[in-house]
């Protein structure tokens, strides 16, 4: 009997898109205090309610006065520090003012300190000044009524803090996915115990569940699962009572050991496919009960690169954010690559002292040390062989794994 004709390996953009054709948005939302909202997705656009700043004020320590008297001794008649109200200042006077003061009505510039000098209570100016120096302007960062944060924005430590000068004390936020977590394999034990003969230490376990809660998922982790059919049911049955993704790394193959396969078939509906990646290429999606499924190869950088290419922006998407793939920036390859594979490449490198990318010398999918040394990845298109100076798209960690 001839063999069954091998499916065609299916690009990756095609196969991120069939996949996150499979995903709408959680419904649901909360509102969090805007300093425990790091890492979730805005829910609703933040419109801001006040000017930022909300009134002019100096940017330096100095002295207030207006251009036009810039020439003459002026009598020093206000001390305006930050957080106080200043009064009106009349023509042939200045204010003695502080970084952050509002700049009081009448003063058309902040002459720095440094270009000052004092005689007895008066002041003059030592270099020549123009009108609006180190006055920030009322609404020059944000103006009421603005668009603060849009809607799908990821929230880090720079937007909840804009958020914060805006007065947003609560931000609405998209409901966490909940992600049940688990490992099957008899050879697999956990870090702390004994290592027999035949066994490896689970480290996608780790891993996994480092880059779910990075993206503020809720992880159910179910643990090391038994290589037997009816425990692999049963843990799915228990995922997807709770969970809205299930997550797993290895067993989807044909052996006879691995009972995922068929556990998913008999208690859902399974799809597998072959991505034209390298490392990875073996992925699996499907549904048990309302859950999505996702299987991913059990080689710790073949688990790694399919998630941050593929669950990634599936978990992103489900979380209502607007941007779900990283950038990727041009740079120049500190190293040939004369026999490309006829997949797509996703080489671990890092930035060299010259702005250049080397490459760490073991491209193994085994070898989780090279993730670990890289600053990134660099993607390569299919068949693409390039050499040492030529330009080539890198991916940096910091875009990856956040």
């Amino acid at each position: 009997m001839s063999e069954a004709p091998r499916k065609p390996l299916i690009p990756l953009d095609e196969a991120l898109a069939a996949l996150l054709a499979q995903v709408q948005p959680l419904a649901g939302r909360e509102t969090l205090a805007t300093s425990a909202a790091v890492g979730r997705v805005l829910a609703a656009d933040l419109i801001s309610p006040v000017d930022v700043p909300p009134a002019d004020n100096s940017a330096m320590d100095g002295y207030a006065l207006r251009v036009a008297d810039a020439g003459q001794l002026l009598p020093v008649t206000q001390r305006i520090p930050a957080g106080s109200v200043p009064a009106p200042l009349p023509p042939g006077e200045a204010a003695r003012i502080f970084t952050g003061a509002h700049v009081p009505p009448g003063a058309d510039t902040v002459v720095m300190q440094e270009f000052t000098e004092l005689v007895g209570d008066k002041v003059s100016m030592t270099q020549p000044i123009t009108a609006g120096a180190n006055v920030r302007l009322r609404g020059e960062d944000v103006r009421a009524g603005a668009v603060l944060l849009p809607a799908g924005t990821r929230l880090d430590a720079v937007s909840v803090g804009l958020a914060a000068t805006a007065g947003a004390a609560e931000l609405t936020v998209t409901r966490r996915p909940r992600v049940a977590l688990f490992s099957t394999g008899d050879e697999l034990v956990m870090p702390g115990e004994p290592l027999p003969p035949g066994a490896i230490y689970n480290s996608n376990r780790f891993t996994l569940r480092a880059l779910l809660e990075s993206l503020g998922c809720e992880v159910i982790d179910l643990g090391i699962v038994p290589d037997r059919l009816d425990a692999t049911r049963a843990a799915l049955r228990e995922a997807a009572s709770q969970a809205d993704v299930i997550l797993t790394s290895g067993g989807v193959s044909v052996g006879e050991e691995d009972h995922l396969r068929p556990a998913v078939q008999a208690e859902g509906q399974l799809d597998l496919w072959a991505i034209a990646i390298k490392p990875g290429k073996p992925f699996a999606y499907g549904r048990v009960g309302a859950a999505h499924f996702i299987g991913l190869p059990g080689n710790p950088v073949s688990s790694l690169v399919t998630f941050l290419v593929l669950v990634r922006p599936f978990l992103l998407k489900l979380q209502g954010a607007a941007r779900l793939t990283p950038r990727g920036y041009r740079l120049a390859a500190g190293f040939d690559w004369p026999k490309p594979d006829k997949r797509r490449e996703f080489l671990r490198v890092r930035l060299d002292e010259e702005g250049g990318l080397a490459m760490f010398s073991n491209q193994s999918s085994g070898v989780l040390t090279s993730a670990f040394w890289a600053d990134g990845l660099l993607d390569n298109p299919a068949g693409q062989a390039f050499k040492a100076g030529d330009a080539v798209r890198f991916i940096p960690f910091a875009e990856l794994l956040s």
